[in-house]
């Protein structure tokens, strides 16, 4: 982030000094009070007990969340007081947080070790804009599920406290929202996740690397030193490696690779020089000792078998490397091996391929790696796979130079459009978009103020259109759905307003439901979210052009087991869609775990070629076609006639499809507190009434 303040494309102004707050590893008496200050930064330590750092950050951190994002769970440890001590972590983070915050500043939460701390914050500064990336992979809900129940809670619930959270890939966003919705029950549409009077963004923003400084180093003096040196004292061919100590960095599995290369190639022995290092990371743990071990033992066994007097086929180095080590011998090599098993994202193959200014080598890169989306052009492998791994090994010394370059330049074109600094910029312009998003979405309360002007509009006008969800909207929501039902005071409303104005009643509900309880009325009746149309005086139903049969017998089967396994809960089969209904569930909350489970597994399970979507509404799963909605059936009704006022009201997700079609001229109310399109609010079904009452006094 220090880059950051001296690019005149930043989102950060110059003028600006970012208030840096992290861990100090010295006490505060051994600061004595020192400010770590320049013309950019402001450092702001955190002071952490030796024991609740232990527990904290070796404990919950690396030994439970580490394996268990990095698909290791067997060498997870799931200790109580781990997380006690990440809970006052995270509470001193805050502290450091609340000491330096000011009105408008923007917090940018990096990682898993402070997953709860943009809930802390959120809830004493609401007003403040919060990110939080999330720099290792999210696992799938599967292992997610691991986590004792209060735990998963409070991770989720502390990360959703953010504006903006960012993933390197959209494999680990997916993970993330199956999470959210499984966990604490909140769904999402295109990633905006509602949270009632707030949304949140989840997307993936691939981290990368400042490509100018490393792209510049091939012709630093010191660099190309060790380039020469390299050439001239290695063979033929040179593999090149870098990693930490790690389990997850597939380090044995790599050997493994080299070494069915050398037996399935002999053509390469003494050609080939594997320039292997690993830089010492956690080290005086036994487990990392123990690997440690075994790597020495299995690169002693391999240069025994292979090598020779003159040939040494590994290279190995246990210790760190210098800057012009590293692009000296990035740049030397022919092949850049990196096979993590896990990898969050992976910057050395983005370090070697911005240090290619000579558009050569080849990268190999694990599948397993986040960069791997981003990197096709690189032979791509499984790291398990050591029969892949030997075969690109081979494949890439017998590449052409000109395929070499080819493939090259294409992935240092996207690293350097998309640099470390196009990251930063790119996550917070998402952040101010949501701004604007969430304005788009607000809630308003509609004032005396607000209905008295939609009143005089309303009695301004000669040709008015209104349209009334029925559940929720004219009738209150009920524990039976099939018990809705318009008391008699709405029904005279609605009768009065027809026969002044176009009415529609507009609902998932089928055909006959509607028919019993509008039948008399002088109303066009819009059934099943837009496929059936009754339009008034006529007694015929009319079913949507774009509706195609011959679907529902593929998934009814899904939703009859959801109801086998959910007491309570019933399938109810439409004309034209299917409505998983747990509304009456004997155990409300189970139930809605299963729903969401249900609407999840239907989204995975649908083919984009079947043209179905998933409607979750208010305690129902329903899925249809995609060709029509709340909102193409009401805008075909605005377009068949010249209106000039037009007002629709509707409390659920589905009729959100029916205030974004509508013009921006138009009423647009929505009922209850949730983030919505609808340009206005009312608090809950109870005043519907009024306000019709209110509606047909103006005349």
């Amino acid at each position: 982030m220090s880059l950051t303040a001296e690019r005149k494309d930043s989102f950060f102004s110059k003028q600006e000094k970012i208030q840096w707050i992290g861990y100090s590893e010295q006490t505060e008496e051994e600061l004595g009070g020192l400010s770590i200050e320049n013309d950019s930064f402001q450092v702001h330590p955190v002071f952490i007990p030796e024991q609740v750092n232990e527990d904290y950050y070796e404990g919950f951190c690396n030994n439970l969340i580490w394996p268990l994002c990095h698909y290791f769970p067997y060498l997870a440890r799931f200790e109580d007081h781990y997380f006690e001590a990440y809970k006052t972590a995270n509470k001193l983070f805050f502290d450091k947080v609340d000491q330096v915050i000011q009105p408008g500043d923007t917090i940018w939460v990096q990682d898993y070790q402070l997953m709860l701390l943009p809930e802390m914050i959120r809830q004493k500064y609401p007003d403040n804009k919060i990110g939080f990336f999330f720099h290792i992979p999210f696992p799938s809900y599967e292992l997610f599920r691991m986590l004792p129940v209060i735990w998963r809670k409070a991770i989720v619930d502390g990360i959703l406290g953010a504006d903006v959270v960012g993933f390197h890939t959209n494999d680990y966003v997916e993970n993330f929202l199956k999470a959210a919705r499984l966990v604490s029950g909140y769904g999402n549409k295109l990633h905006y996740v509602h949270m009632g009077n707030r949304i949140v963004k989840i997307d993936s923003f691939p981290i990368s690397i400042d490509y100018e400084k490393f792209n510049g180093s091939y012709d630093d003096p010191e660099v190309a030193e060790v380039r020469d040196q390299s050439r001239a004292s290695l063979m033929e061919k040179i593999i090149f490696s870098v990693d930490r100590l790690d389990y997850s960095k597939g380090i044995r599995h790599r050997l493994h690779g080299f070494t069915k290369f050398l037996q399935d190639y002999p053509q390469w022995h003494g050609k080939v020089s594997f320039v292997m290092v690993v830089v010492p990371s956690r080290d005086t743990i036994e487990q990392y000792q123990f690997m440690k071990m075994e790597i020495d033992q299995t690169v002693g066994r391999i240069n025994a078998a292979y090598g020779d007097i003159y040939w040494q086929p590994i290279i190995y180095q246990y210790r760190s490397m210098s800057y012009p080590e590293l692009v000296g011998m990035y740049t030397a090599s022919d092949v850049a091996l990196i096979t993590p098993l896990r990898d969050g994202m992976n910057l050395v193959c983005k370090e070697f391929v911005a240090s290619r200014k000579d558009s050569q080598g080849v990268l190999i890169l694990s599948e397993m790696a986040g960069a791997a989306q981003e990197l096709g052009e690189a032979l791509i492998i499984n790291p398990f796979d050591i029969n892949g791994i030997a075969q690109a090994i081979q494949e890439a010394f017998e590449m052409p130079a000109q395929e070499q370059t080819k493939r090259m330049d294409a992935m240092r074109e996207r690293i350097r459009d998309y640099d470390v600094f196009a990251w930063t910029n790119d996550f917070f312009t998402q952040m101010m978009m949501l701004e604007q998003e969430y304005e788009r979405l607000k809630q308003v309360l509609l004032t005396n103020k607000g209905i008295a002007q939609m009143r005089e509009a309303y009695r301004a006008s000669k040709n008015r259109i209104l349209f009334f969800d029925y559940d929720g909207t004219l009738s209150p929501l009920v524990p039976d759905p099939s018990q809705a039902n318009v008391s008699d005071e709405v029904k005279n409303l609605i009768m009065e307003l027809a026969e002044r104005n176009t009415v529609v009643i507009i609902s998932g509900r089928d055909r006959l439901f509607l028919d019993e309880r509008f039948k008399g009325l002088p109303v066009h009746i819009i059934a099943e979210h837009g496929a059936l149309i009754k339009t008034k005086g006529q007694e015929e139903w009319v079913l949507n052009e774009n509706y195609e049969e011959n679907w529902i017998d593929s998934i009814r089967p899904i939703l009859d087991l959801y109801a086998k396994r959910c007491p309570g809960a019933f399938v109810e089969e439409k004309e034209t869609s299917l409505a998983w209904h747990f509304r009456v569930a004997d155990d409300a909350e189970y139930a809605d775990r299963r729903a969401q489970e249900l609407a999840w597994q239907l989204k995975n399970f649908i083919q984009p070629e079947l043209n179905l979507q998933i409607i979750e509404g208010n305690k129902v799963v329903e899925v249809k076609k995609t060709a029509y909605n709340k909102g193409t059936a009401a805008r075909s009704f605005v377009e068949g006639g010249v209106y000039d006022f037009i007002l629709a009201i509707g409390d659920d997700t589905t009729d959100e499809d029916m205030f974004e079609a509508l013009p921006e001229t138009a009423y647009t109310i929505k009922i209850g507190d949730d983030l919505s399109s609808a340009r206005n609010h009312i608090r809950n079904q109870d005043e519907v009434y009024h306000f019709l009452t209110f509606m047909v006094s103006a005349g």
